[in-house]
């Protein structure tokens, strides 16, 4: 088959992108499949700079059994240089190298990208980190893609240093209530907010919390289809404990805020931090990662590869990634439901605490009781960059590779939960040697 030609950015035509998403085949819809609950489903990460090399991608996905598509967006656009990424763009297609480092999908334009996504009839997942992603968001629904990743706070403070967190939350609000309005047409477009936050040491109880804002931010705009994340965190107990307490959470403040017709997916991401270099090992990490994704009861895995610690993986290796997870995950069967009451009641007191301080706040809006809450370090994110984040919580690992919080500066905590959490952590006994602790916890699988 011929493939298009590149072209500038073009006007969004609303009636016909209504037409286009009311007539639109259930089947690219990933609400669609989250609601038959009959598999976990499987999604790469992926993105080029040109049309041909992306159908290519997609045909080597297509061969591996793919269940949902990625389309990982360039950083120009994430920043949204549009004449940057034109001009990469140009450079990529002229010389068949790859100038950017995803799809600049608002210059390709809706049309051309909307005849690649009918062509597979798969559900397709933008992959970004776009604090303003307004046009972008309505460029993917107009092309066919409907599951929107991100949010205010996810790809914000892990993300960003300065942009400001008050306008990211407005344009996230007009993100929301955009997909809410398309949802209306078909099937529920489904919106899924970024769990791994910096992938680095971060408590489970501030993953939660953010995992709940966000969604709760969602369902106040309309959003009928949500999807909570988290990532590996280097212990299977501590995800598995994560996973209950976040289900748990998630449908209960769905309910209280108005959401009880929300349909809320677990989304589990294979570790986000530095990969080892032996490319056997990677295998095994991704195998392990497969495994706790089954044990808690995912609906959906977002994979990684063995070429991981070396940079883009090729089309190839992203494939066979896929394929071997799907594999894996055949192989799976009567897996046990297991829980560890201690841990899941001192985590659940924990989000519980926050999101208190954060409903308590006297502004008059959601978003401005997160803002404030950010704003006075109630939540604190480790390592974001973004100058609003307080960074005064520390973490560590304890002996069974559990993060513990060690130092929780402003973060509303009780007392007895934060005397559980120093109480499972044997800590050095200077300074040097907790730094060198939390530097070799970090890369706890390499």
């Amino acid at each position: 088959m011929s493939l298009p030609v590149t072209s500038m950015p073009i006007i969004l035509i609303f009636d016909e992108i209504e037409d286009f998403i009311r007539n639109a085949n259930k089947e690219m819809f990933i609400s669609h499949h989250f609601k038959k609950r009959d598999r976990l489903l499987v999604q790469p990460r992926g993105g080029f700079p040109t049309y041909k090399k992306m159908f290519e991608l997609y045909e080597e996905f297509m061969k591996a059994d793919i269940d949902v598509l990625p389309l990982t967006i360039d950083s120009n656009t994430r920043l949204n240089d549009y004449a940057m990424a034109q001009k990469m763009l140009t450079l990529s297609e002229e010389n068949e190298m790859d100038m950017l480092n995803g799809y600049p999908l608002v210059n390709h334009g809706y049309r051309t990208t909307r005849k690649m996504m009918t062509h597979f009839n798969k559900p397709v997942s933008l992959r970004h980190g776009t604090p303003d992603a307004r046009l972008l968001v309505e460029t993917a629904l107009a092309s066919g893609i409907f599951e929107i990743e991100g949010g205010p706070i996810t790809y914000m403070l892990p993300y960003s240093k300065n942009f400001p967190l008050d306008k990211a939350f407005l344009y996230w609000k007009y993100v929301d209530k955009v997909c809410a309005l398309y949802s209306t047409l078909n099937e529920p477009i489904n919106r899924e907010s970024f769990g791994p936050l910096t992938a680095t040491l971060v408590p489970p109880c501030i993953v939660i919390v953010i995992q709940l804002i966000e969604m709760l931010l969602s369902i106040e705009e309309g959003v009928k289809s949500f999807s909570v994340s988290f990532s590996q965190n280097g212990s299977m107990m501590q995800d598995i404990v994560t996973s209950h307490v976040l289900k748990k959470l998630a449908r209960e403040y769905a309910d209280m805020f108005s959401g009880s017709d929300a349909i809320i997916n677990l989304v589990y991401h294979q570790w986000m931090g530095a990969f080892p270099r032996d490319k056997n090992l990677s295998d095994s990490l991704i195998n392990t990662n497969t495994v706790i994704a089954a044990m808690v009861r995912a609906d959906k895995i977002i994979i990684k590869t063995r070429d991981e610690a070396f940079g883009i993986p090729t089309m190839q290796c992203n494939a066979q990634s896929v394929a071997n997870t799907k594999y894996t995950l055949r192989t799976l069967k009567g897996l046990p439901v297991v829980h560890d009451a201690e841990e899941e009641e001192n985590l659940e007191l924990e989000v519980r605490a926050i999101m208190d301080a954060v409903f308590n706040d006297p502004a008059d809006t959601l978003w401005r009781k997160v803002f404030n809450t950010i704003k006075n370090g109630l939540i604190d994110v480790p390592f974001s960059p973004h100058i609003i984040n307080h960074n005064e919580v520390i973490t560590i690992r304890d002996e069974s590779g559990n993060i513990r919080i060690i130092e929780k500066g402003k973060l509303p905590l009780p007392d007895r939960c934060f005397a559980y959490e120093k109480s499972k952590v044997n800590l050095p006994e200077s300074k040097t040697e907790v730094i060198n602790k939390i530097i070799h916890d970090i890369g706890a699988m390499l």
